[in-house]
């Protein structure tokens, strides 16, 4: 047992899924698919690849079976993750980010994918025992994709599937059903602090500590994106968003900048902290309500200069 907790050695954090992942391992007792939960970076990603390493090393005496896994060339390990439709060209989602690719269209999960998951799972493991597959950010299968992984994983297999998602909420209940579910807890605002504080000093983030880490939901991956993305927005926006304009001329302008200047995905981020300001500042739950409807609008990829304008114009009224 003592073994097996050594992959884990670096997430002793997560004490609850290390002690079940290194028991399963050390008694040989492998359920056909796991799903592990949590917020984002808390180590769902990097414990399950341990996990799949301790799942590998049982049918191998390969000494460097961690370095390839990391490298995504291990034989016996697939890898399926979300991808974007960019230029006409799938994108992994993984790829997409290390080109810092603009992209408004939500990445997915796609049926295709399913499709060679399901024939890799037909083929014969090279080296281990058991073929294995790791799916990322499982709430983002599409409809037909997630009907085919369902479909997978009725039928007798010789492997084992981990999914990770930080929103199984969004998942096919059918799907979590057939899965043993792998909690992984969030940070505590204290632990995010330090994280944070490793990555850079930020004065936006020094005077907007409170709103960051709350809407950050104890996921330190979270937190930094939202900083990113906060870091990104002009000074001229960001006093404008504090200071909402309190004519409709103004809020038109407004709008228009923001549009412009800011990303989709930044906008969300940039919503979000919006809420927790005007909450904490002013405890004003209308203007939280219509930013909220306003954030539910941008996610359904309305036209988003229409639906800044509206909204900004009614938080004009509101006080």
């Amino acid at each position: 047992m003592k073994l097996y907790k050594e992959l884990f050695e670096e997430f002793d954090y997560q004490t609850s899924a290390v002690e079940i992942l290194s028991s399963s391992i050390a008694k040989n007792r492998i359920a056909p698919s796991y799903l592990f939960v949590g917020p984002k970076g808390v180590g769902q990603k990097e414990v399950a690849l341990r996990f799949l390493e301790g799942i590998a090393k049982q049918g191998s005496e390969i000494n460097n079976i961690r370095k390839r896994i990391q490298n995504r060339n291990y034989p016996d390990l697939h890898y399926v993750e979300p991808t974007y439709l960019y230029q006409g060209k799938l994108i992994n989602q993984s790829i997409a980010k290390d080109k810092e690719l603009k992209n408004h269209i939500k990445p997915q999960i796609r049926i295709d994918q399913i499709i060679e998951l399901k024939m890799f799972l037909n083929k014969k493991p090279i080296e281990s025992n058991l073929s294995m597959i790791f799916l990322e950010d499982a709430e983002l299968l599409n409809e037909s994709a997630a009907n085919a992984l369902l479909k997978t994983m009725e039928e007798p297999i010789n492997g084992v599937l981990v999914l990770t998602s930080s929103r199984p909420d969004r998942l096919l209940k059918t799907i979590k059903s057939r899965c043993q579910i792998i909690n992984f807890k969030g940070f505590n605002n204290l632990l995010l602090k330090e994280k944070i504080m490793n990555y850079k000093s930020s004065e936006r983030f020094a005077t907007n500590q409170t709103e960051l880490i709350s809407i950050s939901n104890g996921s330190p991956e979270l937190l930094q994106n939202n900083l990113e993305f906060l870091e990104e927005i002009p000074e001229s926006i960001w006093y404008k968003i504090t200071n909402l304009p309190t004519e409709a001329l103004d809020a038109l302008f407004l709008a228009k900048e923001i549009t412009e200047t800011i990303n989709s995905e930044e906008q969300i981020c940039m919503i979000n902290w919006m809420q927790q300001f005007y909450w904490l500042r002013e405890k004003n739950i209308l203007k939280v309500k219509r930013l909220e409807k306003l954030k539910i609008q941008l996610k359904s990829y309305v036209n988003s200069r229409i639906a800044w304008e509206v909204t900004l114009i009614e938080l004009s009224y509101v006080k």
